[in-house]
C-alpha cells in the first residue's frame, strides 16, 4: 500500500536539473516506499526504461562493499548504454566516505541522476555535504504530516482540511483576511487529531487498525531506531544513558533544557549532555527550539526547548498512550503537533520568553516580519488574548498574530496587530 507524499512532487518538479537528490529522514519515515513511487513514475510517465534506472540499497552488504571498494566500477557494471540513467540508492549513510564517492561519481558521470536516501543526517554520518557544495538538492522526509495523515486516512476531510490550511497561509504568509462563519467538521478533525498525536504518524503505524498493533509497531521502531541503529552507526558505547536522556527528554516535552538536571538524571556532564541532543536532533528524534530575542537584556538567549519529531515515538518513550483529554500533558502535545505543522511555512522558528517569564509558544520570522503564534487548545466562545501575548504585541507591534484554539474561530485587533484565532487542526 503507497500512501501519497508532498516530497514527491518536489522531486518531479526538479527531476531532469542534474542535481544529486539527497533525501533524509528517520528510519521507517517511508524514503524506500518514496523511492520506488519514484521509480514507478519514472517508467510511467517519464517513459524511462526499467534497465535505466537502478534501485540498490546499502543494507545488501554484499553491494555496499563492492561500491566502497571501487564505486566507479559498481556504477559502469548497471549501465546499458549511452543514455541518462537513474540510480537509487538506499540507506546512504552506510557508505564510508559517502561524500567523497558522490563528488567522483557525479564529476565522472554526466549522464546519471543520483539519488540518495539516509536514515541520519548525511552531514553527522559522513561528512557528506561539505563534499557536495553546488552539487546537491537537499530534502527531508518525515513521518506523515497531518494533511497527508487524513490524505491516507479520509479523503473528504483531507479536503477539507486543505481548503481552510490555505486561507490560515494566506493570513500568515500575506496578511489575508478571510472569515469561517461555521465549520461543521469539527468535530471529526479533533478525532482525527486525537489519533494523530497519540501514536503519531510513521507509515506502518497509520496502517495498522488497532491500537494494540499500533503500540506494537511504535514499540519496535523504538527499540530497533533508538536502541541499536542510532547507537550502532554513531559508536555511543553507554546505551543505559542514551536511553535514559531519551525518555527524560520525553517526560519534559515542551519544556526549557535544564542541563543540570539532565546532567543529573543521566549521570554525565554538560558537555556530553550537549552532545548526545545534536546526536537526537540530526538523527531526527528531537527538534530542538531555540528562543527568540532582540533585546539583550531582558531576553533569553540560550537554552533550547525540547520537542519530538513524531508524538508516537515520543509516548513510546514514556510508555503512554492514553486518550488525549485524559492527559495532563495535552497542552504541550498540542504545541509538538504546531511545531511539526510550521515546518511547512516558510521561514524561522523560535519561542520567545522574557526574563520576567512572559512567554509566547513560537515566534515564526518570514524575511523581516514577525508573527507570533500562541497554543491554546482549550475551547473558546470569544476573543481572549493573554498578557504574555500581549505584552510580546506591545514589544514588537507584529501586523498579525495567531491563537490556536480547539474549537473558536474569530479575530480582533490590539492596536494595528490583527490577531485570528484558528482551530489547531487547521495551521
Amino acid at each position: 500500500m503507497f500512501f501519497e507524499r508532498e516530497l514527491l512532487e518536489k522531486l518531479k518538479k526538479w527531476v531532469d536539473r542534474r542535481e544529486i537528490f539527497a533525501i533524509k529522514g528517520p528510519r521507517q519515515s517511508g524514503k524506500t516506499t518514496l523511492l520506488l513511487m519514484f521509480k514507478d513514475w519514472l517508467e510511467r510517465d517519464k517513459g524511462v526504461k526499467p534497465e535505466r534506472i537502478v534501485f540498490v540499497s546499502f543494507e545488501d552488504r554484499d553491494e555496499l562493499e563492492k561500491f566502497n571498494s571501487s564505486p566507479k566500477e559498481f556504477v559502469k557494471s548497471f549501465l546499458v548504454n549511452d543514455e541518462k540513467h537513474y540510480f537509487l540508492l538506499d540507506e546512504f549513510q552506510y557508505a564510508e566516505k559517502g561524500g567523497q564517492k558522490l563528488k567522483l561519481l557525479f564529476d565522472s558521470f554526466e549522464n546519471i541522476k543520483f539519488v540518495i536516501t539516509g536514515s541520519s543526517s548525511l552531514e553527522l554520518t559522513s561528512k557528506t555535504a561539505k563534499h557536495l557544495v553546488g552539487r546537491v538538492f537537499s530534502f527531508y522526509l518525515g513521518p506523515f504530516s497531518f494533511n497527508e495523515f487524513l490524505n491516507a486516512k479520509n479523503k473528504r476531510l483531507a479536503r477539507v482540511y486543505r481548503e481552510k490550511n490555505k486561507l490560515v497561509k494566506e493570513f500568515v504568509l500575506n496578511g489575508k483576511a478571510f472569515s469561517v462563519k461555521k465549520d461543521i467538521f469539527l468535530a471529526d478533525f479533533e478525532r482525527a487529531f486525537n489519533e494523530f498525536t497519540r501514536f503519531g504518524s510513521y507509515p506502518e503505524v497509520i496502517k495498522a487498525l488497532d491500537s494494540e498493533t499500533k503500540t506494537e509497531i511504535l514499540k519496535n521502531i523504538y527499540e530497533t531506531y533508538i536502541s541499536k541503529e542510532i547507537i550502532e552507526l554513531l559508536r555511543i558505547h553507554d546505551i543505559f544513558k542514551f536511553r535514559k536522556l531519551v525518555s527524560v527528554l520525553a517526560s519534559q516535552l515542551g519544556g526549557m533544557t535544564n542541563y543540570n538536571e539532565l546532567c543529573s538524571s543521566c549521570s554525565s556532564y554538560y558537555k556530553e549532555i550537549v552532545g548526545l541532543l545534536e546526536i537526537l536532533e540530526e538523527t531526527f528524534v528531537i527538534k530542538l527550539l531555540r528562543p527568540f530575542h532582540k533585546s539583550m537584556k531582558t531576553e533569553l538567549r540560550k537554552n533550547p526547548k525540547v520537542y519530538f519529531v513524531d508524538l508516537g515515538l515520543r509516548n513510546q518513550a514514556i510508555n503512554n498512550f492514553n486518550e488525549l483529554e485524559k492527559r495532563g500533558d495535552r497542552g504541550e502535545i498540542a504545541e509538538n503537533f504546531v511545531l511539526g505543522q510550521l515546518t511547512s511555512i516558510p521561514g524561522k522558528t523560535n519561542y520567545w520568553r522574557t526574563l520576567g517569564k512572559a512567554e509566547v509558544d513560537f515566534v515564526l520570522t518570514i524575511w523581516s516580519e514577525i508573527i507570533p503564534i500562541e497554543v491554546k487548545f482549550k475551547k473558546f466562545n470569544k476573543p481572549r488574548v493573554s498578557k504574555s501575548f500581549k505584552s510580546f504585541i506591545s514589544v514588537y507591534k507584529p501586523s498579525r498574530a495567531v491563537i490556536l484554539t480547539k474549537n473558536y474561530w474569530g479575530n480582533t485587533r490590539i492596536g494595528k496587530t490583527s490577531i485570528y484565532f484558528i482551530p489547531i487542526y487547521y495551521i
